[in-house]
């Protein structure tokens, strides 16, 4: 049965969009949510969700720099949830900004057609999010795995995997015997059907460790 996806929501306070991925999704509460109110710039950090121009932009980096005479100044790269596009920006430390009226949902992914359907584990509901809106968070979902589907004013924009994840590689060339070199890489296609960077040491059957956030290989498993 599918349903409006928007309306299975819950709220509860959070406010820094990462507190749930070093223990794992298990070891936090099943809905979360950032709730919009104003903060000042001073106030932002790294995983910080704030809303500019009716867009949500979620803190990358974030530096705050002293100034005597003009009082603090604060630098952010902040990436938009709506697109991904990339942007720095300066604030004086008094300027007020809106926290995004932001929530999330536990959800399971299930598979691809015609979009990315998903059930929700309390009512075993489906859902359809569109393809366009999950753009390249999509290219880690596996089948079977719970992620955490992020909305912005009741409408899904987002789905968040865990920092890292787990694949095994079904073809990539063949690496040399004896090569260890790590700063020479190869495409892989790994499980999933994603296709990622790998040392060239890498072979069939192996399984590596890639950060979802960027695609980056991380470690042999």
């Amino acid at each position: 049965m599918f349903v409006p996806w928007w309306r299975n929501g819950i709220r509860v306070g959070l406010k820094n969009q990462w507190d749930f991925f070093p223990c794992g999704f298990d070891s936090h509460p099943r809905h979360q949510s950032q709730k919009g109110d104003n903060m000042i710039a001073t106030e932002l950090k790294t995983g910080t969700i704030f809303k500019e121009n009716e867009v949500p932009y979620l803190v990358l980096k974030y530096t705050h720099t002293k100034v005597a005479r003009s009082g603090a100044n604060v630098k952010v790269k902040a990436k938009s949830l709506l697109n991904g596009s990339v942007i720095e920006k300066s604030y004086n430390g008094t300027t007020k900004l809106e926290e995004a009226d932001i929530f999330r949902k536990s959800a399971q992914y299930l598979y691809k057609e015609g979009g990315y359907i998903f059930m929700d584990p309390d009512t075993f509901e489906q859902f359809t999010i569109p393809e366009d809106i999950l753009g390249e968070s999509a290219q880690f979902l596996r089948e079977g795995e719970s992620v955490q589907v992020l909305y912005f004013e009741d409408a899904p924009i987002s789905v968040e995997l865990p920092i890292s994840m787990l694949f095994e590689v079904t073809y990539t060339e063949p690496g040399f015997k004896g090569n260890t070199v790590s700063n020479v890489y190869k495409d892989a296609t790994v499980d999933n059907g994603a296709v990622v960077k790998v040392p060239s040491f890498i072979n069939i059957g192996e399984k590596v460790k890639i950060d979802t956030r960027t695609g980056e290989y991380i470690s042999r498993a």
